[in-house]
């Protein structure tokens, strides 16, 4: 838990709840934070598995699951190529546009193309409001809509300060809901949608991780046969981006067609109080301390090794 990303603060929160509830089912765990502790530690203190509460860089980045590889100490959640596409919301589109998943349209620029945008353009591609967000970032950090031409400069300044890679992206009015999936390819599972409803309709940090003002609604209540639509069509994102263990995927549906669009995965996702995969878990009927121990009891690595060789 912890780590170097922006999202330390919730990865604390997510730590210490994964940490307690594995303690009170029996497990010799311990907090490790990466950013203070050198990760060689882990094999020098015998550590038999990683439960990888972190988020964001260096932690849900394909980094820290390389290093785990290396180090031959097996992790909960998705490997090293699925985690690095992942974080990347331009290259988890790529792949997805490419498998025919609907994805909102979405224009990359680069932090030191932004003087020479063509903002006219950009706004006549994607309409407006349109959202400008970090392309590897989480947490809704650095996350704007904008509504009008005069906002997209400042949008931009901000998303760059976070990050090389701003991802413009179409937006799609009407109901935002979020799928959690337990498992890995053929058995992997969707748990039951989260519809998210947030003051104002800005569901960012604050209201992500600390207001009591945010609703979620599950079960979702949506018309018959769009939970399942849109639970198949997140199966099919997760596995086509080769996730194993867990993930969440957030998803707007149109208000007019009722098409589901998807926006980005989580790869590592939270599990604070306000967090939405222990909420799922729970309306299928799985507590927080047993999803803990199903996560951990899926640590695996991708490369078993054996005398030497990788097998």
């Amino acid at each position: 838990m912890g780590g170097r990303s922006a999202e330390r603060e919730v990865s604390f929160m997510s730590g210490q709840g994964v940490l307690n509830a594995l303690r009170s089912q029996g497990v010799d765990a311990h907090a490790f934070d990466p950013s203070e502790r050198d990760l060689s530690e882990l094999k020098r203190e015998a550590f038999s598995c990683c439960f990888i509460a972190l988020h964001g860089r260096f932690g849900e980045d394909g980094t820290v699951q390389g290093a785990l590889e290396l180090l031959g100490i097996p992790y909960t959640g998705s490997g090293v190529m699925a985690s690095s596409i992942a974080i990347d919301k331009t290259m988890t589109k790529r792949v997805w546009i490419a498998e025919n998943i609907p994805t909102p349209a979405y224009k990359l620029v680069l932090r030191d193309q932004i003087e020479q945008l063509d903002l006219d353009e950009l706004i006549s591609q994607l309409g407006l409001p349109l959202i400008v967000k970090p392309a590897s970032e989480g947490s809704s950090i650095g996350v704007f809509k904008v509504k009008s031409a005069h906002e997209l400069p400042h949008a931009l300044a901000q998303a760059a300060s976070c990050d090389a890679d701003i991802l413009c992206e179409q937006f799609i009015s009407g109901d935002e809901v979020t799928c959690p999936v337990l498992g890995q390819g053929e058995k992997a599972v969707a748990l039951p949608v989260i519809r998210i409803v947030a003051p104002q309709g800005n569901y960012d940090y604050q209201n992500k991780y600390f207001s009591n003002d945010t609703q979620y609604i599950v079960p979702c209540g949506l018309p018959e046969g769009e939970e399942q639509a849109i639970q198949d069509v997140v199966l099919k994102a997760y596995r086509v981006l080769g996730c194993k263990g867990w993930g969440r995927i957030d998803v707007m549906i149109d208000a007019v067609t009722r098409l589901p669009y998807l926006l980005e995965i989580n790869t590592s996702p939270g599990m604070t109080g306000h967090s939405l995969v222990p909420m799922s878990a729970k309306a299928a009927g799985i507590s927080y301390e047993d999803l803990c121990v199903q996560l951990l009891q899926s640590a695996a690595l991708e490369h078993a090794v054996q005398g030497g060789q990788a097998l």
